[in-house]
């Protein structure tokens, strides 16, 4: 067993937001033991000192704890202000005493570029890189060579991920070899293990082959995920059409590559009935229809980026090639209407879209290089630095677009902070600053790299085993 102690214990899909202790059993929560006066008439979450999101309803029995845990006692025998790791019941004790502990976050939006592309990344280095950051559960893109649209290169993935010590999951394609003609056989994908459905990268241009698909999700209650940009009104990608591409004397992506889809595909969404994932939504006008389409009914859900919330397109002046990203950074307004979508609820989750190209490949022109960056090393950090700090969301809120929600999507066991649940946790510590230095990824192609930045993790822990500890 670990015993996690004095921590802030925050379960964005409980409401709970309180200081306790942690006990960790057979890659379970076993035990959350709420501090004495961490709660009234048996509550928790109602700290008394304007704890987030803690609701009137949750008792401690909810949570595993009984009233004798409500002051501290430990159900297992041992006291813990005594016990000591290699005594008694724990096998380690993690003192979390100014730190936060929640579920491990959930990456629905990863390229590992594994198999074929490896040079780049591979299912090892990039759920070290995942650790790193704190996630506990990814979810691989289909675009590898071979395209996972068979189950052998699935099944190659899922038992590569299974060596790592996170959760790696991956989604198929919804068209065979990513050309928009034919529908992969997702039912048998489905049964071989696939999370879910994309061509990410690749945009379905075909409207009628999206209808089918959707359909075809929706008869199997699975998600698709949907890259949105038109190539007819794109010259350049990775570049926004704007103030910075006139400068450079480029045409660039345009935001309209990227509304005329969403919009096309919110519509079929609300009209098949399936549930579908807008990926790395960047333009403004896109958060616009995303809220309509959900106050219409459709089961549209979005993401973001820690870079599209953080950056705009002047980055590109700044850093070149390594702030080129398909879609591109955009505007400071069109960002401020993505933190909006983020607050209220229309931007549903945090991904990363973490895609590692070689510094090679990096160095070329700007308009021949790939587009891309890292991002899984430190996307907590710009959560905590461009969101929670700044007072647009709670740290309640982060944890809930970062873990529980991107759970939820893919009705995924985890995310959860309760009694039962996985031992699928983060560490880390809200307030202190550190500076990218490097990454466990392979690559280091990141806008980020030098910057200081606050938030750090401190540990992962997936299946009750410490994944990445503080200066590992």
């Amino acid at each position: 067993m670990i015993l996690i102690r004095n921590g802030r214990v925050i379960g964005p899909a409980e409401g709970l937001d309180i200081k306790a202790d942690v006990v960790l059993d057979g890659g379970r929560i076993a035990k959350i033991i709420p501090a004495a006066g961490q709660g009234k008439d048996g509550r928790i979450g109602d700290t008394g000192d304007g704890g987030e999101n803690g609701p009137d309803g949750a008792r401690a029995d909810d949570m595993g704890a009984d009233s004798a845990d409500m002051h501290g006692a430990d159900t297992y025998g041992a006291d813990t202000d005594s016990a000591v790791a290699g005594s008694g019941p724990y096998a380690q004790i993690i003192d979390a005493e100014g730190m936060i502990v929640a579920p491990g976050l959930v990456d629905v939006h990863v390229h590992f570029r594994d198999p074929g592309l490896t040079y780049k990344e591979d299912i090892r280095t990039g759920a070290k890189a995942a650790a790193k950051g704190g996630f506990t559960t990814v979810v691989c893109m289909a675009n590898t060579k071979p395209i996972v649209d068979n189950k052998e290169t699935l099944s190659y993935v899922l038992e590569e991920g299974k060596k790592t010590g996170i959760h790696v999951l991956s989604c198929a394609a919804v068209s065979m070899g990513f050309k928009g003609q034919e529908l992969t056989d997702m039912e048998g994908l489905l049964a071989a293990g696939a999370a879910g459905f994309t061509d990410d990268g690749i945009p379905l241009m075909d409207g009628a082959f999206v209808r089918a698909a959707m359909e075809e999700a929706a008869r199997l209650d699975t998600v698709l995920s949907f890259h949105e940009e038109d190539k007819a009104f794109i010259k350049e990608n990775g570049i926004n059409h704007g103030k910075v591409s006139d400068k450079l004397g480029i045409y660039g992506s345009p935001a309209l590559a990227e509304d005329s889809l969403v919009a096309r595909d919110c519509m079929i969404a609300l009209d098949t009935g399936a549930t579908v994932d807008i990926q790395h939504i960047s333009s403004g006008h896109s958060v616009e229809m995303v809220r309509l389409a959900k106050k219409l009914g459709a089961k549209v859900w979005a993401e973001v980026t820690p870079h599209h919330f953080t950056l705009t397109e002047d980055a590109v002046h700044i850093h070149g090639t390594l702030a080129k990203m398909n879609p591109p950074l955009r505007t400071e307004q069109d960002r401020q209407m993505l933190i909006e979508g983020l607050k209220d609820g229309t931007i549903d989750m945090i991904a990363t879209d973490h895609a590692p190209h070689s510094k090679e490949e990096k160095e070329r022109p700007l308009t021949v290089a790939p587009s891309g960056i890292l991002g899984l090393e430190t996307a907590l950090a710009l959560g905590i630095t461009s969101l929670v700090k700044p007072g647009h969301l709670t740290m309640a809120q982060l944890m809930e677009k970062m873990s529980s929600n991107p759970a939820r999507l893919y009705k995924l066991d985890c995310g959860r902070m309760e009694a039962g649940a996985p031992a699928d946790l983060v560490i880390f510590d809200e307030n202190r600053q550190w500076t990218v230095k490097g990454f466990e990824s392979k690559s280091s192609n990141s806008p980020f790299l030098g910057e200081t930045l606050t938030g750090q993790v401190v540990y992962t822990i997936c299946g009750g085993a410490i994944v990445y500890g503080d200066g590992e």
